[in-house]
Protein backbone atom coordinates (compact mmCIF):
# COMPACT_ATOMS: atom_id res chain seq x y z
CA UNK A 1 0.00 0.00 0.00
CA UNK A 2 3.14 2.51 1.19
CA UNK A 3 4.71 1.58 -2.71
CA UNK A 4 0.84 2.28 -4.13
CA UNK A 5 0.77 5.69 -2.19
CA UNK A 6 4.74 6.60 -3.13
CA UNK A 7 4.29 5.56 -7.08
CA UNK A 8 1.18 8.04 -7.19
CA UNK A 9 2.60 10.53 -5.55
CA UNK A 10 5.65 10.82 -7.69
CA UNK A 11 3.67 10.63 -10.99
CA UNK A 12 1.74 13.53 -9.73
CA UNK A 13 5.09 15.39 -8.50
CA UNK A 14 6.07 14.35 -12.18
CA UNK A 15 3.26 15.90 -14.30
CA UNK A 16 3.73 19.07 -12.14
CA UNK A 17 7.46 19.72 -12.46
CA UNK A 18 7.50 18.63 -16.14
CA UNK A 19 4.27 21.20 -16.81
CA UNK A 20 6.06 24.03 -14.53
CA UNK A 21 9.07 23.20 -16.97
CA UNK A 22 6.94 23.70 -20.12
CA UNK A 23 4.96 26.71 -18.77
CA UNK A 24 8.50 28.64 -18.61
CA UNK A 25 9.45 27.16 -21.85
CA UNK A 26 5.87 28.42 -23.25
CA UNK A 27 6.25 31.96 -21.84
CA UNK A 28 9.59 32.44 -22.81
CA UNK A 29 9.05 32.45 -26.46
CA UNK A 30 6.25 34.85 -26.59
CA UNK A 31 6.12 38.55 -26.52
CA UNK A 32 5.41 40.45 -23.08
CA UNK A 33 5.22 44.18 -24.08
CA UNK A 34 2.81 45.64 -26.66
CA UNK A 35 4.03 49.10 -28.52
CA UNK A 36 1.50 51.69 -28.60
CA UNK A 37 1.36 54.73 -30.73
CA UNK A 38 2.06 54.70 -34.28
CA UNK A 39 5.19 53.30 -35.02
CA UNK A 40 3.90 50.23 -33.16
CA UNK A 41 3.55 48.17 -36.53
CA UNK A 42 7.02 49.14 -37.07
CA UNK A 43 8.28 48.50 -34.05
CA UNK A 44 10.44 45.16 -32.67
CA UNK A 45 8.78 44.15 -29.48
CA UNK A 46 10.76 41.78 -26.83
CA UNK A 47 9.64 38.44 -25.67
CA UNK A 48 10.22 37.00 -22.18
CA UNK A 49 13.19 34.95 -23.21
CA UNK A 50 14.72 38.30 -24.63
CA UNK A 51 14.00 40.49 -21.64
CA UNK A 52 15.07 37.58 -19.33
CA UNK A 53 17.61 35.34 -21.05
CA UNK A 54 17.65 32.89 -17.97
CA UNK A 55 14.00 31.37 -18.77
CA UNK A 56 14.76 28.70 -21.25
CA UNK A 57 17.65 27.47 -19.84
CA UNK A 58 16.03 27.29 -16.07
CA UNK A 59 13.25 25.75 -18.47
CA UNK A 60 15.38 23.16 -20.05
CA UNK A 61 17.33 22.28 -16.45
CA UNK A 62 13.77 21.55 -15.11
CA UNK A 63 13.24 19.03 -17.31
CA UNK A 64 16.57 17.85 -17.03
CA UNK A 65 15.98 17.56 -13.78
CA UNK A 66 12.76 15.65 -13.75
CA UNK A 67 15.30 13.15 -15.43
CA UNK A 68 17.55 12.93 -12.82
CA UNK A 69 15.51 12.51 -9.63
CA UNK A 70 14.17 9.33 -11.64
CA UNK A 71 17.26 7.93 -12.15
CA UNK A 72 18.71 8.78 -8.59
CA UNK A 73 17.70 7.74 -4.85
CA UNK A 74 18.78 9.13 -1.99
CA UNK A 75 21.42 11.59 -0.73
CA UNK A 76 21.49 12.23 -5.02
CA UNK A 77 17.81 12.50 -5.15
CA UNK A 78 17.95 15.52 -2.58
CA UNK A 79 20.46 16.84 -4.29
CA UNK A 80 18.78 17.18 -7.43
CA UNK A 81 15.82 18.24 -5.66
CA UNK A 82 17.63 21.09 -4.37
CA UNK A 83 18.90 22.18 -7.81
CA UNK A 84 15.01 21.77 -9.53
CA UNK A 85 13.94 24.36 -6.72
CA UNK A 86 16.73 26.64 -7.28
CA UNK A 87 15.76 26.77 -11.05
CA UNK A 88 11.92 27.72 -10.16
CA UNK A 89 13.34 30.20 -7.58
CA UNK A 90 15.78 31.53 -10.88
CA UNK A 91 12.92 31.55 -12.51
CA UNK A 92 10.54 33.30 -10.49
CA UNK A 93 13.13 36.24 -10.27
CA UNK A 94 13.93 36.66 -13.91
CA UNK A 95 10.00 36.86 -14.39
CA UNK A 96 9.88 39.45 -11.79
CA UNK A 97 13.07 41.55 -13.15
CA UNK A 98 11.92 41.38 -16.80
CA UNK A 99 9.46 43.54 -16.95
CA UNK A 100 11.07 46.32 -15.28
CA UNK A 101 11.13 49.79 -16.90
CA UNK A 102 14.65 50.18 -17.56
CA UNK A 103 14.78 46.83 -18.81
CA UNK A 104 12.00 47.18 -21.22
CA UNK A 105 13.41 50.85 -22.10
CA UNK A 106 16.77 49.40 -22.74
CA UNK A 107 15.58 46.51 -24.50
CA UNK A 108 13.22 48.77 -27.18
CA UNK A 109 16.13 51.80 -27.53
CA UNK A 110 18.64 48.97 -28.48
CA UNK A 111 16.52 46.75 -30.85
CA UNK A 112 14.67 49.64 -32.67
CA UNK A 113 17.66 52.48 -33.47
CA UNK A 114 18.24 51.70 -36.81
CA UNK A 115 14.61 52.46 -37.41
CA UNK A 116 15.31 55.98 -36.03
CA UNK A 117 12.62 55.21 -33.15
CA UNK A 118 13.27 56.37 -29.42
CA UNK A 119 11.00 56.55 -26.22
CA UNK A 120 8.63 54.40 -27.44
CA UNK A 121 5.53 54.06 -25.48
CA UNK A 122 4.95 50.44 -24.23
CA UNK A 123 2.21 48.23 -21.89
CA UNK A 124 3.26 44.85 -20.42
CA UNK A 125 1.24 41.80 -21.98
CA UNK A 126 0.20 40.25 -18.80
CA UNK A 127 -0.96 36.68 -19.77
CA UNK A 128 2.35 35.74 -20.04
CA UNK A 129 4.46 37.15 -17.30
CA UNK A 130 1.67 35.25 -15.08
CA UNK A 131 2.01 32.00 -17.27
CA UNK A 132 5.90 32.31 -16.51
CA UNK A 133 5.67 33.25 -12.81
CA UNK A 134 2.91 29.91 -12.39
CA UNK A 135 5.83 27.61 -13.96
CA UNK A 136 8.05 28.98 -11.77
CA UNK A 137 6.13 27.85 -8.83
CA UNK A 138 5.28 24.82 -9.85
CA UNK A 139 9.26 24.37 -10.28
CA UNK A 140 10.44 25.15 -6.95
CA UNK A 141 7.25 23.83 -5.37
CA UNK A 142 8.72 20.37 -7.05
CA UNK A 143 11.92 20.59 -5.96
CA UNK A 144 11.16 21.29 -2.57
CA UNK A 145 8.65 17.95 -2.84
CA UNK A 146 12.01 16.47 -4.20
CA UNK A 147 13.82 17.18 -1.74
CA UNK A 148 11.41 16.12 1.31
CA UNK A 149 9.30 13.59 0.08
CA UNK A 150 11.59 11.89 -2.91
CA UNK A 151 13.50 9.21 -0.68
CA UNK A 152 9.44 7.48 -0.62
CA UNK A 153 9.59 7.32 -4.37
CA UNK A 154 10.90 4.55 -7.05
CA UNK A 155 12.81 5.00 -9.18
CA UNK A 156 14.31 4.28 -12.39
CA UNK A 157 17.48 2.83 -10.60
CA UNK A 158 15.12 0.89 -8.21
CA UNK A 159 13.99 -0.98 -11.53
CA UNK A 160 17.40 -1.58 -12.86
CA UNK A 161 18.19 -3.25 -9.36
CA UNK A 162 15.74 -5.21 -9.54
CA UNK A 163 15.75 -6.40 -12.76
CA UNK A 164 19.69 -7.10 -12.54
CA UNK A 165 18.76 -9.20 -9.18
CA UNK A 166 16.47 -11.31 -11.63
CA UNK A 167 19.04 -11.65 -13.96
CA UNK A 168 21.42 -12.35 -11.72
CA UNK A 169 19.10 -15.57 -10.23
CA UNK A 170 18.73 -16.88 -13.71
CA UNK A 171 22.10 -16.69 -14.06
CA UNK A 172 22.78 -18.78 -11.32
CA UNK A 173 20.11 -21.46 -12.29
CA UNK A 174 21.99 -21.92 -15.59
CA UNK A 175 25.78 -22.16 -14.12
CA UNK A 176 23.85 -24.86 -12.16
CA UNK A 177 22.61 -26.21 -14.89
CA UNK A 178 26.35 -26.32 -16.78
CA UNK A 179 27.55 -27.84 -13.54
CA UNK A 180 25.38 -30.65 -13.47
CA UNK A 181 26.12 -31.07 -17.18
CA UNK A 182 29.57 -31.50 -17.03
CA UNK A 183 29.78 -33.87 -13.58
CA UNK A 184 27.36 -36.01 -15.34
CA UNK A 185 29.93 -35.99 -18.86
CA UNK A 186 32.58 -36.78 -16.21
CA UNK A 187 31.06 -39.77 -14.98
CA UNK A 188 30.22 -41.47 -18.66
CA UNK A 189 33.90 -40.62 -19.80
CA UNK A 190 34.88 -42.63 -16.51
CA UNK A 191 32.64 -45.46 -17.11
CA UNK A 192 33.81 -45.57 -20.55
CA UNK A 193 37.23 -45.90 -19.80
CA UNK A 194 36.81 -48.74 -16.90
CA UNK A 195 35.01 -50.47 -19.62
CA UNK A 196 38.32 -50.51 -21.97
CA UNK A 197 40.48 -51.54 -19.34
CA UNK A 198 38.60 -54.86 -18.32
CA UNK A 199 38.67 -55.50 -22.21
CA UNK A 200 42.45 -54.75 -21.76
CA UNK A 201 42.39 -57.40 -18.90
CA UNK A 202 40.60 -60.14 -20.67
CA UNK A 203 37.94 -59.44 -18.47
CA UNK A 204 34.05 -59.89 -19.75
CA UNK A 205 32.69 -56.14 -18.99
CA UNK A 206 29.30 -57.84 -18.67
CA UNK A 207 29.80 -60.23 -16.01
CA UNK A 208 29.13 -58.75 -12.16
CA UNK A 209 32.38 -58.34 -10.36
CA UNK A 210 31.16 -61.41 -8.30
CA UNK A 211 31.76 -64.24 -11.01
CA UNK A 212 35.00 -63.08 -11.63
Amino acid sequence: MASDNGRRELWAWLGLTVLGSCLVLLAAGRGWVRVLGGQAADAVAPTGGDLSPVLTPLGLAGLAGVVAVLATKGAGRRVVGVLVALCGAGAAAGTWSALASATVTGWLREHNAMRAMAGLPWEPVPAWPVVAGLGAFLLLAGGVLAVARGGRWTGMSGRYERAAATSGDGTGDRADDRGGAVAASARRAHDDRELWDALDRGDDPTESPDRR
